[in-house]
């Protein structure tokens, strides 16, 4: 197997060597400027709390395994390709964010039904002028360090890209146009009158939704579970992680890390690519 170690910050050589001597490693090759390839690498029980005591990510990568292999991308929105809960931060605009953020990280760990919290926080924001959803794309939306790098990477590589969000078409389709993405999947905010009514459209996307849209895509596209990667970082994203051949849990709650193939807990999104890199 080939370990890959990538940090935000450049990675010791002190650590690099005690890492080589736990997976008894006698080659690096450096991959970008912060991530590194230890080859014919094995596993080692101490190179995992090393590695989060020196806030490195490490991944076993079988050896020729590359982005060429993969057909399509899919990935979560809030708190993964962007660095926001947009329904947190449409709250905001009614002073209700703490109320509506509570919600959301229960929510996210697992501990509440996601289609009953979407709803739950839905409600709150009823009488609210629609065009604070504007306001929170315009002035908060930010995306998440590295997504730009490694979207350009899947596009090089005729690599396909699914945004599927239990939040909001608003700024789904908005960071379709913007960012070039194929394919998106998001919940519908009900209006009328120009205010939003604190109901949602339609079928909510949630956890089965996210799963529903990986596959109808994965099939639409005729690509193998093992050509598909899935990105997620709550408990709604757990059951279209385990459609994709590899999941990747990003800045991710506790229960995501657990049982994704990889987590990139410290650097960014870009760290997808350090791991399936070629180079």
């Amino acid at each position: 197997m080939n370990l890959i170690l990538q940090a935000a910050q450049p990675i010791a050589a002190t650590h690099l060597d005690h890492i080589a001597q736990l997976s008894r490693s006698n080659q690096r090759e450096q991959i970008s400027a912060h991530a590194f390839r230890l080859t014919a690498a094995g596993q080692h029980p101490g190179i995992a709390p090393y590695c989060l005591e020196n806030r490195i990510d490490y991944g076993f990568v079988q050896r020729g395994r590359s982005l060429r292999e993969i057909g399509l991308v899919v990935m979560d929105m809030d708190s993964t390709l962007i660095t926001i809960e947009c329904i947190d931060e449409i709250a905001d605009m009614q002073g209700l964010k703490p109320q509506v953020a509570a919600i959301t990280e229960a929510a996210m760990r697992g501990e509440l039904d996601f289609a009953e919290s979407l709803r739950r926080r839905v409600a709150l924001l009823e009488g609210l002028d629609e065009h604070a959803l504007q306001r929170v794309y315009d002035e908060r939306l930010g995306l998440s360090p590295g997504a730009e790098t490694m979207l350009a990477a899947l596009k090089s590589h005729g690599i396909r890209t699914l945004l599927v969000s239990g939040g909001f078409v608003f700024f789904t389709e908005r960071l379709k146009a913007r960012l070039g993405l194929d394919y998106t999947r998001a919940n519908t905010l009900e209006t009328a009158n120009g205010k939003l009514t604190g109901k949602v459209s339609g079928k909510i996307i949630d956890a089965q939704g996210k799963a529903d849209s990986l596959v109808n895509i994965r099939d639409e596209l005729g690509l193998k579970p093992e050509q598909v990667i899935a990105i997620g970082d709550g408990a709604n994203d757990l059951k279209m992680m385990a459609q994709a051949g590899t999941s990747i849990a990003y800045h991710a709650k506790p229960v995501v890390r657990d049982q994704a193939d990889y987590a990139l807990n410290f650097v960014g999104l870009d760290g997808l690519v350090n791991l399936l890199s070629d180079r």
